[in-house]
């Protein structure tokens, strides 16, 4: 489906990647794994055609069609989410306005027996095969399955698009890209949005996906389950693993422990070349050998070998002074956002050692509750106590309300480090990837990942004995992220932690808070036995919203009848009673279109506030009139059958 051949790129001479050769064929599933600044998102844009100065060639075979997810929107304003999502099916909408319009030229035309009617006739058979074989008439139940998989509710449907946060229009826009049913699939980081059900549901959806996937992501438990083939990134080459995620990291540590033996011995071969070109260099009967020796070392291509042990690096959180028994004490804590209630009378204790986990949909008030217990949100309702010495480092989701723009990396670590830790500010930044010129980058010019590795250095340059942390493995690499965890898990303080990366937290909480409908409960049970409660009962909620859809005819837009074959098979010409009828079929289908329309404005304003018994009265009216219009559809449409 996808031919690579001789892929390179480079700036200014620096290549990214240098004579990669692959292809990707229809079943294939790619994981791309890669340090941060590998060319992972780099090779996507590659692959997708949106960077094309490149070296060698990036062939579709087949007309193969290729869907990018990308993190930039570009959403048309007022339109709904069920609105929005529709525009996934570009070519059948237009297969939809091109057969409407054919339709309209046999109602106003009577050349019934002309070439250009007979045209007419064999076009419209044509558009309805089209939109049949690509199941055009049942849009709407893959949208509901997508949508209600991404975390959506029935009564989301009909809300505008601008009322949504840059996260959950990003997953409209994944639900589109799914829709689309390209035979590639690019997906960059398609997970950094979604809560842990929307991961397990995408999971599983990918898994059966008919086409290829080249995917990015630093979600390990993600990647194994999606991925049957791992492209690994490094030293401006491609290494391409026949295996998912974990097998590939078995095989890679085969092949590393052979990069190492072979380094050894080019390591000591170069060691003798450079001792005989010491000790010839400077002899006049020697020189030449000398020279020859030194061509020779020139075009050795090194061997190297990434340092993949995180338990090296040995980084660890300071401790803080021990606190009293209890950390944290709440009763009845609520807290609003004008009209919205986010959660209400939560109560809970938070002892010294706890390592809790706040799980739950995006939305439900997690980031809120951190917020508050950082001491970030005043404005809430009941009550809550600080511990006796209890001394807070508090990760926050979003980096650049806590960094200052104009200070430099360097500034904004040693700003945070105390006497003691002041030392270690550039060793802990070089850990973190800030080497040479990087510390001196100011703090606004940063990326996600390096905004998250500047605040999780910080953290380690003071001492405290109760964390929280607010998805703290956002945007980070998978090799930084088993560096976090290690650290984490040597933490002897108080841990709460919010993340959607099961494998991030399996083995590093041992309590698990849920926030659900504006409460929050203790599960009791591990990570693993949590998702499997969840998966259960996000079917049930499916279903139930399913229902809830479907009896309250919540969908835009109304089912929309399929259009009528009125060619007869024996002869092109059609009757005058079939054209009469055609008229009919017409007119109610311009009726239906009507009703549906007035049915859309008033359960918009529902929305908006109570309705009065008139204008219920008279929406149920114009129901029953949108029923009678269809059942006289179906008998119309029964006459040309």
């Amino acid at each position: 489906m996808l031919s690579v051949q001789g892929l390179g790129l480079h700036h200014s001479g620096n290549y990214l990647f240098q004579n990669t050769n692959f292809t990707i064929k229809k079943d294939d599933k790619v994981g791309l794994v890669g340090k941060n600044g590998a060319g992972k998102s780099t090779l996507l844009k590659m692959l997708s055609g949106e960077i094309n100065f490149y070296e060698g060639s990036v062939v579709r075979e087949g007309g193969a069609t290729i869907g990018f997810l990308k993190q930039d929107l570009d959403f048309v304003k007022g339109r709904t989410v069920w609105a929005e999502t529709m525009q996934a099916f570009e070519q059948i909408n237009a297969w939809k306005n091109e057969l409407e319009e054919v339709n309209h030229q046999m109602t106003v035309r009577t050349d019934y027996e002309s070439d250009a009617y007979t045209d007419l006739i064999n076009k419209m058979t044509e558009l309805n095969d089209l939109l049949m074989n690509h199941d055009a008439y049942n849009l709407e139940g893959d949208m509901e399955k997508v949508l209600f998989g991404l975390g959506f509710k029935a009564d989301d449907f009909q809300k505008i698009t601008d009322e949504f946060s840059g996260g959950w229009r990003m997953r409209i826009e994944l639900a589109k890209l799914l829709l689309q049913k390209n035979d590639i699939m690019l997906l960059d980081e398609p997970t950094n949005h979604l809560d842990m059900e929307s991961i397990i549901w995408l999971e599983n959806f990918l898994k059966d996906y008919p086409g290829a996937i080249v995917l990015v992501s630093h979600d390990k438990q993600f990647m194994t389950a999606v991925c049957n083939r791992t492209f690994d990134i490094n030293n401006k080459k491609v290494d391409d693993y026949k295996a998912n995620y974990s097998k590939y990291l078995v095989m890679r540590e085969e092949r590393r422990e052979k990069l190492i033996g072979a380094k050894k011995n080019q390591d000591a071969e170069i060691k003798q070349m450079e001792d005989n070109i010491n000790k010839f260099r400077a002899s006049a009967t020697k020189a030449s050998f000398a020279q020859s020796l030194m061509k020779k070392l020139d075009k050795i291509e090194r061997i190297e070998v990434d340092n993949e042990d995180v338990s090296k690096f040995n980084i660890r959180f300071v401790q803080s002074m021990v606190p009293g028994k209890v950390i944290f004490e709440a009763e009845n804590l609520g807290k609003a956002y004008g009209k919205k209630q986010i959660f209400d009378n939560v109560d809970f204790i938070v002892q010294r050692g706890d390592r809790i986990a706040l799980l739950g949909q995006n939305g439900q008030g997690k980031t809120t509750l951190a917020k508050i217990l950082a001491g970030d949100i005043k404005d809430h309702t009941g009550t809550w106590n600080l511990g006796h010495n209890v001394n807070i480092g508090y990760f926050a989701q979003n980096q650049e309300e806590v960094l200052t723009p104009n200070k430099t990396v360097l500034e904004e670590a040693e700003d945070a480090a105390t006497e003691e830790t002041r030392p270690r500010v550039r060793d802990l930044l070089g850990s973190f990837l800030f080497q040479g010129e990087a510390v001196s980058k100011k703090t606004k010019v940063l990326s996600g990942g390096e905004r998250n590795r500047l605040a999780l250095c910080k953290l380690l340059l003071r001492p405290f004995n109760t964390l929280i942390m607010d998805e703290p493995t956002n945007h980070l690499d998978i090799q930084s992220k088993e560096i976090i965890k290690l650290a984490l898990q040597n933490f002897e303080g108080t841990l709460i932690v919010i993340s959607h990366d099961r494998e991030f937290l399996d083995g590093l909480c041992d309590k698990i808070y849920e926030f659900r409908d504006g409460r929050m409960k203790e599960f009791l049970g591990s990570v693993g036995e949590y998702l499997e409660y969840r998966q259960k009962e996000t079917l049930r909620e499916i279903s139930a919203e399913k229902a809830k859809l479907h009896s309250e005819d919540k969908i835009e837009p109304k089912p929309v009848p399929k259009e009528v074959k009125v060619e007869e098979k024996s002869s092109t010409i059609v009757s005058k009673e079939q054209k009469n009828i055609q008229n009919k079929l017409k007119k109610v289908e311009e009726r239906i279109s009507e009703l549906e329309t007035e049915i859309e404005k008033y359960e918009a304003s529902f929305t908006k506030e109570n309705p009065s018994e008139e204008t219920l009265e008279k929406y149920n009216k114009t129901k029953e009139e949108l029923e009678v219009a269809l059942q006289e559809w179906e008998h119309l449409g029964s006459q040309l059958s």
